[in-house]
Parts: structure tokens; C-alpha cells; sequence
């Protein structure tokens, strides 16, 4: 994904499109008072200025980080809704799904188990991993392909299953 340019007060600034697209959004929904979108966009957003200043030194996230922030986001949802269905509390179980569909909009489309088979299988024979003891190997060469596209737990777990 490239860079947005932003003009703002006689100052100009990249800005990377993910972002600004999350933005664009934002002001969209507010105007259009769509509740759920409104308050997804903004902890997301919130949570994208938080990990842009955490650490040493202020910095601005590319886009690969984002979508890393917003995976990590998606999951929070998965794993909130999980235990609400858990603990009996559906209404709230249902609002963490909403918000999740919202940020999914926004992440790469998914791998199916296919590709995901192939992508590990793959890794295993690059890396020469033969039992599970290699796994950390071959995690370390199937993560980077994978970004965004697949939950780590899911790669993890195929990976055991063709090493075993």
C-alpha cells in the first residue's frame, strides 16, 4: 500500500493510506450515525496512536504495522466474544463480532486452509524441519508470508500437524 499526501495548515505530510482510509471512514460514520462503526474506528484508530508512541521515540506506522495492530484488534474481538458466549452474556458476545466484521474490513482477505497447508508445507521443506522440535523454524519462515492473512494459533497448529 502507498502513502497518502495530507495537507494540513500549510504543512505537508505522508501519511500511509491504510491509516487515512481508517479516518475517512470514521468521519463517514459519524455522519451517517452509525454507532458501531463510530466507536470500532475510534479504539481502533486509538490503538494505532498508542502502539505510534509507545517505545523511545513518536513514530508513524506504515501500513504492515497497522494491519498488524488491526489483527491484533480483530483477535481482542474473537477472543471477548468467546467469553461472553462463555459466561452466558450474548448481547455483548454479539457487539465484539459487530466490531470485528467492522475491522476485518480492513485487514487482507484471509487464507484459506489450502493455502495455508501449502504455505507450511512448503516452510517444513525449506527449512528441513522434521519433527516438532523444528517448529519455531519453520514458524519464523511461514509468519512474514502470512501477515494479516492468517491468525498466528491457526498457522501454529498446522505446522504441529504436518510435523507430527
Amino acid at each position: 500500500m502507498g502513502r497518502t499526501r495530507l495537507v494540513h495548515l500549510g504543512s505537508v505530510t505522508d501519511m500511509p493510506e491504510l491509516k487515512s482510509r481508517l479516518q475517512a471512514d470514521l468521519t463517514t460514520a459519524i455522519k451517517a450515525r452509525d454507532e458501531l462503526t463510530t466507536a470500532t474506528l475510534r479504539m481502533t484508530l486509538a490503538a494505532i496512536t498508542t502502539e505510534e508512541v509507545a517505545g523511545k521515540q513518536a513514530r508513524e506506522l506504515d501500513d504492515d504495522e497497522i494491519v498488524r495492530v488491526l489483527s491484533r484488534e480483530a483477535k481482542k474481538r474473537r477472543e471477548s466474544a468467546e467469553a461472553f458466549d462463555a459466561a452466558g452474556r450474548l448481547e455483548l458476545a454479539d457487539r465484539e463480532r459487530a466490531e470485528g466484521e467492522v475491522i476485518d474490513r480492513y485487514l487482507p482477505a484471509q487464507l484459506d486452509e489450502d493455502e495455508l497447508r501449502q504455505l507450511v508445507s512448503a516452510a517444513i521443506t525449506q527449512t528441513g524441519a522434521t519433527s516438532v522440535r523444528d517448529l519455531g523454524a519453520v514458524m519464523r519462515t511461514v509468519t512474514p508470508q502470512v501477515a494479516g492473512r492468517a491468525d498466528g494459533k491457526r498457522v501454529s497448529d498446522e505446522a504441529r500437524r504436518q510435523l507430527n
